[in-house]
């Protein structure tokens, strides 16, 4: 994965792009969370949230080289 990618001649770092991924993924599970109601068994919310976030982020940076989309 190379440290940049350039959009309309703005270069811009992968990772930001990868974070951005990762906040959409993971506010579509904490929707999915909280439609089931399953926040009333957790005590941090925001704990949750961030841990969901920063897994999300990890899952796309370890899958996106490894299917061998190059970014």
């Amino acid at each position: 994965m190379t440290g940049e990618i350039a959009l309309v001649g703005v270069y811009v770092p992968t990772l930001l792009i990868l974070a951005l991924a990762a906040l959409i993924l993971s506010w579509g599970v904490t929707r999915l969370i909280a439609a089931f109601g399953l926040y009333r068994f957790l005590a941090y919310r925001a704990a949750v949230d961030l841990s969901i976030f920063v897994l999300m982020l990890v899952a796309l940076a370890i899958l996106i080289p490894t299917l061998g989309i190059r970014l």
